[in-house]
């Protein structure tokens, strides 16, 4: 499983064959028990990654997910110019040398994350040309308040042909108050990067709180960055003249957390989940239970589900943390099918993030759209069928339908799944669901 260098380019790890096998199929009806070990936060792994390049010292990156996203952005570290180690679950960087600050199309156009290389490029070596970023067709998400803020940092921007490129002044970033319209995960992340090696005192007005924001500024702060209110809307940071490399283990998955979470309660049975954090998923725990699910917490760090025979609905409305994640929406939705009752599902934070219904609709979902909101008339008789994945969190939202549907259902498209699931189909299969990956 280690990482191979050819070409300049970190070699992905082994393939496990889920690029090759590009659909998935589930037999509904078995109930799932047993126990899954939550793997480490993809979203959190990748601004890590990005942060690598801050230093010239090592930096150690433990619990890391092995999905295509973190094998996108270690490519990409190795293409700048740093030296990329991958283990079985950790990954080893070091970006000592001199870094060409080019992330080219070819690399960031399967992945919008790729633009948190912006900001620390920018700052460690006074320019950055990104390519604009693509990933899943969820709806849009621009990339301008990342701009706006390294503009408030000093630098100068322009895009041409379809790349972004930031220019530092001569003396380096310097410190600013960046106030974001709303709050952006990304933008928070890749600017906190940016600010901590620009010269002065920045802050961050309207920031993103999301538990992977914390989780990067622990690191940062590992490393020798000065770093005051991360979680809160406000965030301040000193900037330093350099930092040092350290070792790291990222969180736990909160989204594959309420996923597996979902899934215990739509097959039934009895789940335990390990190694995650309860706190970081208290929206989704508390409209689960809500819900009729039987949720304990023996401790922080481990949930367990009792299936329920009866759920009842329950209406949800995705906010920005601490509110209900928009990336469990489509997994909600899914368990909401089941429950007695009419709930109604609003998505605020994308636009586009409601193709999954036609899918499960397919399935014998009964879900009317209007504007922002889908509203889910339940308890739905599904039966497996044909289906096809448009994004990731849609994807699993297919399988999670699939657990509790009659017959077989195939779920088509799954690399998107392979973007952010760890081993989503071993596990699933580990706690008794019947579950495959095919040739389509």
């Amino acid at each position: 499983m280690d990482a191979v260098a050819h070409n300049g380019v970190l070699a992905a790890r082994k393939a496990d064959g889920w690029e090759f096998m590009q659909a998935m199929r589930i037999a509904g009806g078995r109930p799932l028990s047993g126990r899954i070990e939550i793997s480490g936060a993809k979203n959190a792994a990748l601004p890590a990654l990005a942060a690598s390049l801050l230093t010239d010292g090592p930096v150690t990156l433990g619990r890391m997910p092995d999905v295509v996203d973190i094998r996108t952005m270690a490519n990409l570290l190795a293409s700048v110019g740093a030296e990329v180690e991958a283990r079985p679950d950790s990954y080893s960087i070091r970006a000592n040398g001199n870094l060409d600050p080019v992330a080219p199309y070819e690399l960031v156009k399967t992945m919008r994350a790729s633009s948190l290389v912006l900001g620390p490029l920018a700052a460690r070596c006074g320019r950055a040309r990104v390519s604009l970023p693509g990933g899943c067709a969820i709806g849009s998400r621009p990339i301008d308040m990342h701009l706006d803020g390294l503009k408030t940092l000093g630098a100068t921007v322009r895009q041409d042909r379809g790349y972004v490129e930031a220019v530092a002044p001569k003396g380096g970033l310097v410190g600013g108050r960046i106030q974001f319209r709303r709050p952006t995960v990304t933008g928070t992340e890749d600017l906190l990067m940016a600010a901590v090696l620009a010269n002065g005192e920045s802050l961050l007005e309207n920031a993103a709180c999301e538990p992977e924001v914390v989780d990067l500024a622990e690191l940062l702060t590992k490393m020798g960055a000065r770093i005051e209110g991360a979680g809160t809307p406000t965030i301040r940071v000193d900037g330093v003249d350099a930092l040092a490399g350290t070792e790291h283990a990222i969180i736990p998955d909160r989204i594959e957390t309420g996923t597996y979470l979902v899934a215990g309660a739509l097959a039934g049975g009895e789940l335990t989940l390990e190694g995650t954090r309860r706190q970081h998923l208290e929206p989704v725990i508390a409209k689960m239970r809500q819900a009729g699910c039987l949720i304990e917490a023996p401790d922080d760090s481990t949930l367990v589900l009792r299936g329920t025979a009866a759920l009842s609905s329950v209406d949800v409305t995705t906010r920005e943390h601490p509110g209900f994640p928009t990336d469990m929406q489509a997994q909600f939705m899914a368990l909401m099918t089941q429950a007695k009752g009419t709930s109604k599902v609003v998505e605020t934070v994308f636009e586009n993030r409601f193709m999954h219904v036609l899918e499960l609709q397919r399935m014998g979902a009964d879900i009317t759209i209007g504007g922002h909101t889908a509203v889910v008339r339940g308890k739905a008789a599904l039966t497996g069928t044909d289906v096809m994945a448009s994004d990731l969190r849609a994807s699993a939202s297919l399988v999670l339908a699939g657990l509790a549907a009659k017959g077989e259902t195939t779920v088509h498209r799954i690399y998107h799944l392979r973007r952010g699931y760890d081993r989503l189909a071993e596990k699933l299969a580990g706690v008794g669901a019947s579950i495959e990956l095919i040739d389509d």
